[in-house]
């Protein structure tokens, strides 16, 4: 188990770097602080438990209480779930803390970090899901659910609370049935959502390409968001 050790590592000091270089501001950094104690801890927590008896005696007890022949595909869609909020509230007027456009682009950009560290972390640590199968810490749905939430709770939380926080919800959710399907374990779950936070929240701390934004003076273009089945888009309206 030694690569709990080295990931616990990695990721303290790379968190204490991120801290380090923002002490020219300690009211900012103390903010980031606070919103990364929950993230962290709950990385810190899946590294510890990774492997243990406790975790496999929990997904055990799950598994029996469920049956062996208990399977949900939930956790493929409520994944989703904070996106479609997101967007849903822009159309319907709800005020929000940036444009859609900025929206969508701390969406990507945090989505494509999150996902990166994920598949990463699952290479490098070889894990055996409960199934069987590889690939199990973090978990992927998790780590993209909680990075879909954070981004609406970043969003919202000024205007409208009860929005903000109820991607978590859906996020939480999609966890947990992650483990019910037997698909991973408790450590794999807590270190996706832990990821998923904490990468959004210095994503919106940071704002990358914060000034790139070719929408902002354009009130003559929608954009809303299209889903049929299995198709995802958009749907653009241009008025002339």
């Amino acid at each position: 188990m030694a690569y709990r050790y080295c990931i616990t590592l990695v990721l303290i000091f790379s968190l204490g770097q991120t801290l380090a270089a923002q002490v020219k501001d300690s009211l900012v950094t103390r903010t980031l602080m606070y919103k990364s104690l929950v993230p962290v801890s709950m990385m810190g927590a899946g590294i510890l438990i990774t492997g243990s008896q406790f975790e496999r005696d929990l997904q055990e007890n799950l598994r029996t209480r469920v049956g062996d022949d208990f399977h949900s595909r939930i956790d493929d869609y409520f994944q989703y779930v904070p996106i479609a909020e997101m967007y849903l509230a822009d159309v319907l007027g709800v005020k929000s803390k940036n444009h859609w456009f900025d929206q969508t682009k701390y969406l990507l950009i945090s989505n494509l970090i999150s996902s990166g560290i994920t598949r990463g972390l699952k290479v490098i640590t070889q894990k055996e899901r409960p199934n069987g199968s590889n690939f199990a810490f973090p978990s992927g749905h998790t780590s993209f659910a909680f990075t879909n939430a954070t981004v609406l709770k970043n969003e919202f939380q000024e205007t409208s609370p009860l929005l903000a926080y109820s991607g978590f919800a859906f996020a939480t959710t999609t966890g947990v049935f992650r483990m019910l399907n037997n698909n991973h374990w408790l450590s794999d779950v807590l270190l996706g959502a832990g990821i998923g936070m904490l990468v959004t929240e210095l994503v919106y701390y940071f704002e990358p390409f914060k000034a790139f934004n070719p929408f902002q003076q354009s009130e003559s273009i929608t954009i809303i968001p299209r889903i049929e089945g299995r198709s995802y888009g958009f749907y653009l309206s241009y008025s002339f």
